[in-house]
């Protein structure tokens, strides 16, 4: 043998026992690592909906210790039952037509259902949306009319130094008229939702289309702002401070865009606002005392805005009846907030304002505040 065939031998008899350090060898997976699964595992369908109006609602979870279901439909949780892999389940109702909030409560842990996309908009969510449709279709259902169009936007708000979102829906007419005007109702979320959360899981796009196609609603505008004007820090130390910063933002940034951007009408007999909750008082205390602006002022399940805040216009109740087209109030019967609007509507009353008072069953939910739109849409531009 040659010299370089017995350096080769011995180096390839060397190389894998002399040094095995030295040898590549495949790395110990972290402690931390998931191990890659060889196959997906079979989608959880939640939720199931059978012709008879039962749910069923499933999570995979196999380490959880207990699942709940929390739903709109039911006073009570109902618990759901685990399998031998790892998948829990609950089958309930029938459940009638309309549009409900629900989340899963893992362990105390409230949350979303992972195998929905249908998630409600919130500042920290939780909460899935199951939509029934009903037969015949309800005011807020999906159906063959005329569509209009949801339009998202970012802006620069020089008032609050940040860019914002808003939420604008045209009715069907506005691309086939291009010379009208259309009127504009400015629409406001309550205090844990945000800009889409009116069109997500409100409906507000679809009662309008509704609405409009059945010749009882004026085409118009609605534009959704985000209510929340201050950080998340400072919020919950003033919320007069946040509605006042609202304020300002909506009257110098968010009205003038909508303006500058679509064909909207400009006086105040073409513009409405209204709200639910925070975007009741909201909607209140800058309507009513900016008449001047807006003629058509709602609040829905409001948090009524404090009577010195609205005392301007209260004591000049000839002044205000002459400037409001409609000041237009609802509450929910078993409603938190019912006795606060009782006693604004008593304020109204003994100040002599012209108002409408909505007294309906329901709690502080999305069920009554679809109904309210309903109610009130027909009635503004008239």
């Amino acid at each position: 043998m040659n010299t370089n065939l017995r350096l080769l031998a011995s180096f390839l008899l060397w190389w894998p026992t002399a040094h095995p350090a030295d040898a590549p060898v495949a790395p110990e997976p972290s402690p931390t690592q998931q191990p890659v699964p060889t196959r997906w595992a079979t989608p959880v369908r939640s939720p199931e909906i059978a012709p008879d109006g039962r749910v069923t609602f499933r999570l995979r979870a196999p380490k959880a210790g207990e699942v709940l279901l929390s739903g709109q439909w039911a006073a009570r949780r109902t618990a759901l039952t685990k399998d031998a892999a790892g998948i829990w389940s609950a089958t309930v109702g029938p459940i009638a037509a309309g549009i409900y909030e629900y989340s899963f409560l893992v362990d105390g842990l409230a949350m979303i259902d992972p195998a929905n996309p249908a998630v409600k908009p919130m500042r920290e969510p939780r909460s899935s949306i199951l939509h029934l449709p009903g037969q015949p279709p309800l005011v807020w259902d999906f159906q063959q009319v005329p569509h209009g169009v949801v339009h998202l936007h970012s802006y620069w708000s020089k008032v609050l130094g940040r860019r914002r979102e808003l939420v604008v829906y045209t009715p069907p007419s506005y691309e086939t008229e291009p010379g009208v005007r259309f009127p504009v109702l400015y629409l406001q979320h309550g205090h844990g939702d945000t800009s889409a959360t009116w069109t997500t899981h409100g409906k507000a796009h679809w009662i309008l289309d509704n609405l409009i196609a059945e010749g009882r609603a004026r085409p118009m505008l609605l534009v959704m702002a985000d209510g929340h004007a201050t950080s998340l820090a400072e919020e919950p130390a003033s919320a007069d401070r946040n509605s006042r910063r609202f304020e300002e933002d909506l009257l110098e940034a968010v009205v003038p865009f909508v303006e500058a951007h679509y064909r909207v009408r400009t006086e105040a007999a073409g513009r409405a606002l209204a709200g639910l909750s925070m975007g009741g008082e909201e909607a209140l205390r800058i309507g009513l005392n900016h008449l001047d602006r807006f003629a058509w002022v709602a609040g829905f399940s409001a948090a009524v805005p404090a009577p010195e805040g609205v005392a301007v216009p209260l004591a000049d109740a000839a002044g205000t009846n002459a400037r409001l087209k409609l000041l237009w109030l609802g509450c929910g019967k078993d409603d938190f907030l019912l006795r606060r609007n009782e006693e604004f509507v008593a304020l109204l009353e003994r100040s002599h304002i012209r108002h409408e008072w909505h007294l309906s069953a329901g709690t502080h939910s999305w069920p009554v505040w679809r109904n309210d739109l309903a109610e009130l849409a027909p009635r503004l531009f008239q």
